[in-house]
């Protein structure tokens, strides 16, 4: 298992000197490379107090989708899957179209039925093996999106999309990061059930973790989509911004898809320029959050903006503007005098939002 100090939980852009070097009070302190090129900076790790007004990283754990206790198997998926099958404590999530199926347990519910639930839904299509939680085998089933309307007439079960579990909290941490994963996977197997390289239809293999075609033997692999998420802010004013479909007087961060060849950074200032004409300079990578809608993990980033004025790309954004600390911390705090929001804490724009407004 990886250290705190060890390159595995490093952020993105550091790396460990030789150890040994700076050393305090008589005990090596590693040292960490910031930056990139000639620019590069030694900073101690792990790092010092920060200053009075530095944007502190606060804990991710109230972020929808980011707890998720699986053993994955990746090296023996293949291996013993039928034994997996047949334990009698294997559970499944269960997804009809893109909506899962939760079990009523009995004032709360759980996202993990036992395999015997599946009778009820008929027609099944693909099947992953998971991994296992306390060494309980978990699959994930994709059914037929009817079978949402099958389990919802009885008692036991309920049938509600994912985002609205998310925002309600009705299933633990760890339920809902296993579900999510099982909601991502199971919709790249319904766009891929034929080969993009010659047509032919494709099966599943590696246990649900790959799709392989007989006809010119290419293997497909699960994809996830990297997206940049920023909160770009110039002093003690940040820059939110809506789009049309927005639910009514909610301002979010900036977000967009990493190109081919594009860093994190890079994408950070193009994104930022292309929707509001605001240049960007230094980039800080904070935290990351899978998105199960469809398969995409939000890299949450801040950004010193080195311009100020606003020109807006209407085309993707109803409004944006620069908003105060003040102003930040009553929207987050659902006490703003114009009724403005933000986002939901299980998303990373509000995580984003409140490491600064609190900084």
């Amino acid at each position: 298992m990886a250290s705190e100090t060890s390159p595995a939980n490093l952020p993105p852009g550091y790396m460990v000197r030789a150890a040994g070097e700076g050393k305090l009070g008589g005990v090596a302190r590693p040292r960490v490379m910031t930056g990139g090129g000639n620019s590069a900076k030694q900073q101690p790790w792990p790092p010092r107090r920060p200053e009075k007004g530095a944007i502190v990283q606060p804990s991710s754990e109230r972020l929808g989708f980011v707890r998720n206790p699986l053993l994955r198997h990746s090296a023996e998926r293949d291996q013993d899957l039928e034994r997996h099958a047949a334990h009698p404590d294997a559970v499944t999530v269960a997804i009809a179209g893109d909506i899962p199926i939760l079990r009523k347990n009995g004032s709360a519910v759980t996202g993990l039925l036992p395999l015997a639930d599946l009778e009820r839904a008929g027609a099944r299509h693909e099947q992953a093996f998971l991994g296992t939680a306390a060494e309980r085998p978990v699959f994930g089933t994709l059914l037929e999106p009817a079978a949402a309307d099958l389990f919802k007439s009885g008692a036991e079960h309920l049938a509600i999309d994912l985002r609205s579990i998310a925002v309600q909290g009705l299933l633990p941490p760890d339920e809902l990061g296993i579900v999510a994963e099982a909601k991502a996977l199971l919709f790249w197997h319904s766009r891929h059930r034929f080969c993009a390289n010659c047509g032919a239809p494709t099966v599943l293999s590696c246990a649900g973790f790959r799709r392989d075609c007989a006809a010119c033997k290419t293997q497909h692999f699960p994809r996830t989509d990297p997206v940049a998420i920023m909160l770009v802010h110039r002093g003690e004013r940040c820059l939110l911004a809506r789009q049309a479909r927005f639910i009514a007087n909610s301002y979010s961060c900036l977000a967009g898809f990493i190109e081919p060849g594009e860093t994190i950074e890079d994408a950070v200032r193009r994104e930022t320029f292309e929707e509001t004409g605001i240049r960007v300079g230094a980039v800080r990578y904070m935290a990351s959050q899978p998105w199960p809608f469809p398969s995409s993990l939000m890299i949450g980033c801040i950004g010193e903006a080195l311009t100020e004025e606003i020109t807006l790309d209407r085309d993707e954004l109803e409004d944006g503007r620069w908003f105060a600390k003040d102003e930040v911390r009553r929207m987050l705090a659902r006490e703003h005098p114009e009724g403005l929001i933000t986002p939901p804490p299980m998303a990373i724009a509000n995580f984003l939002m409140r490491s600064w407004a609190e900084a």
